[in-house]
């Protein structure tokens, strides 16, 4: 790959790197100016509001979930060359975003106070509850995977994606949700979330790195 080549990778990833930085920060913000308006402490988000206390807003709360990961889609598919280059400009995209979101609410309000912080992940089509740690573990895995993908793209190295590396990514991904939703009855209920399913989420993490490795040993 000559020098032009890599000054196009670095100059796309870093205009993607600051669209999803970009996000965070207004994501973070949009969270701050909920929770003043709707006097919910940072550090007390369990139990969940019902809709009447809300005023309603828990469709537009849903809307706003939606229309974020359709942001993120769209600049990863604009980035991106192929299918499997948008997909990877997408995971990049997505665990940025994820990271820079946490980090700016720390910087503005102090929480999550430690990694081991409850948080409501999404509400897509339930609670998604876990600590901090596990959807940041995700989202750096994402950001890694995603740029050595995009930057094997870019050098014209093809994956070799299998169906059994496929399954095993895809299989991973839904172990991983599952440890988020295991409680979400009773989150629904108005249930305090005291523990996480790790060994579940530790299981497909390994499922799904485990399908996504042998692609990039592949060069065929």
């Amino acid at each position: 790959m000559d020098n032009s080549e890599g000054s196009h990778f670095l100059r796309r990833a870093l205009i993607v790197g600051f669209y999803a930085v970009a996000m965070a920060y207004l994501e973070a913000a949009v969270v701050v100016y909920l929770q003043r308006a709707l006097k919910i402490e940072p550090s007390t988000p369990f139990p969940l509001r019902d809709q009447a206390s809300l005023g309603g807003l828990g469709g537009i709360e849903l809307g706003r979930e939606i229309a974020t990961l359709v942001m993120l889609v769209t600049v990863g598919w604009l980035a991106g060359r192929n299918g499997l280059d948008r997909l990877a400009w997408i995971s990049a995209a997505f665990g940025i975003w994820d990271l820079g979101y946490y980090v700016f609410l720390w910087v503005f309000i102090g929480w999550p106070t430690n990694l081991g912080t409850f948080d409501l992940l999404f509400l897509l089509p339930v609670p998604w509850v876990a600590p901090v740690w596990a959807p940041m573990s995700v989202s750096i895995a994402l950001v890694l995977f995603g740029l050595i993908g995009a930057w094997r793209f870019r050098r014209r190295q093809a994956l070799s994606v299998k169906l059994r590396h496929f399954v095993a990514l895809v299989g991973g991904g839904l172990v991983v949700i599952s440890s988020f939703t295991y409680d979400a009855e009773r989150i629904l209920d108005g249930g305090i979330p005291t523990s996480f399913a790790w060994p579940v989420f530790v299981a497909g993490m390994v499922l799904a790195v485990s399908g996504v490795v042998p692609m990039f040993r592949n060069r065929h």
